[in-house]
């Protein structure tokens, strides 16, 4: 068989490892439990035995490693003080380790980077060389091509769109500070924004059976489907932050594209649609048809290993 390339998607409670050809095509893959390994090096050195096995299992040749993790530096290769790790709150040198483990080139950078350059490989912009990937998932996260490059910035940390201020002493972030982006066009955002609904107004809705912990943005997505006015109502609003998101993005990089992912993305037209009609109307008269905004063509059973893979599959 010719050659393979592992994708790693490192989160806070699962590892999700696989095995990628040139097509895309997801060979096998396979998870581990981050938390189950305290020491960064049983980690490696457990990653690295799934994916020996894999490749045993395939008869594979492996070409190289690509990585998607929080507050990954694809500069250094490292892992740097991501606190929702069990090993992450310092400098992780994670590719050196990998590398010495496998022999092989390893690329890292975060989840956004990696599900960025898994769209310009293997998704909707093979032919786009200025695009924006928006993360819709737990938090917003963001990936940026400029002129055919992915932008990691001075300290290669670019793309944080999601920390964007974007309501004034706004709602408290994951992050600390407050009005972040991420804490209205997201998930989690979707969901208080559902609750400072149901709060302001008395009609019926079904999203009242449910507690805090228990409404999810696709309990509202279907509720919304079904014409509930306040799932309905969460939407538009979350479109309308988005829209202002997708504004600003164009004054500042003027992409051709912008693409959608994640579990609030897939709630399809109930977001898409007014999403778009808001940025139009937010962004400079002379830029409105100059961009369009889509949902992400990537695979969401495979995007963790496509996105992580494509790191080296960009390279080669």
């Amino acid at each position: 068989m010719s050659g393979v390339v592992a994708g790693i998607d490192i989160g806070g409670t699962n590892a999700v490892l696989g095995l990628c050809d040139k097509n895309g095509t997801v060979l096998c893959e396979t998870a581990l439990k981050t938390n189950d390994y305290p020491e960064f090096e049983s980690f490696v050195n457990a990653a690295s035995k799934q994916i020996s096995q894999m490749l045993e299992k395939t008869g594979a040749n492996l070409l190289g490693i690509g990585i998607g993790a929080p507050n990954a530096n694809y500069s250094r290769g490292t892992i740097e003080h991501a606190v929702n790790l069990p090993w992450g709150g310092g400098i992780i040198p994670i590719a050196e380790k990998f590398k010495e483990k496998l022999g092989v080139e390893v690329k890292i950078t975060n989840d956004a980077n990696a599900t960025a350059v898994g769209e310009k490989v293997f998704g909707g912009a093979k032919n786009t060389d200025n695009f924006v990937v928006l993360t819709l998932g737990t938090g917003l996260g963001g990936g940026i091509f400029v002129n055919g490059q992915l932008l990691y910035g001075h300290s290669g940390f670019a793309g944080e769109i999601g920390h964007i201020l974007l309501v004034p002493n706004g709602r408290t972030c994951g992050c600390g500070q407050k009005g972040c982006a991420e804490a209205y066009v997201s998930a989690t955002g979707i969901c208080r924004t559902a609750f400072e609904l149901l709060a302001e107004h008395r009609e019926d809705s079904c999203l009242r059976k449910f507690s805090y912990n228990d409404l999810t943005s696709k309990i509202i997505a279907e509720s919304a489907k079904n014409g509930d006015k306040i799932a309905l109502r969460a939407f538009e609003k979350t479109a309308e932050y988005l829209g202002r998101v997708i504004a600003d993005s164009v004054a500042v990089l003027s992409p051709q594209k912008f693409f959608l992912f994640g579990g609030l993305a897939n709630a399809g037209d109930i977001l898409l649609a007014p999403a778009k009609v808001f940025a139009k109307s937010f962004v400079l008269e002379n830029m409105r048809e100059s961009f369009d905004v889509e949902i992400s063509q990537i695979p969401e059973a495979n995007a963790a290993v496509l996105g992580a893979a494509a790191l080296i599959w960009e390279k080669l």
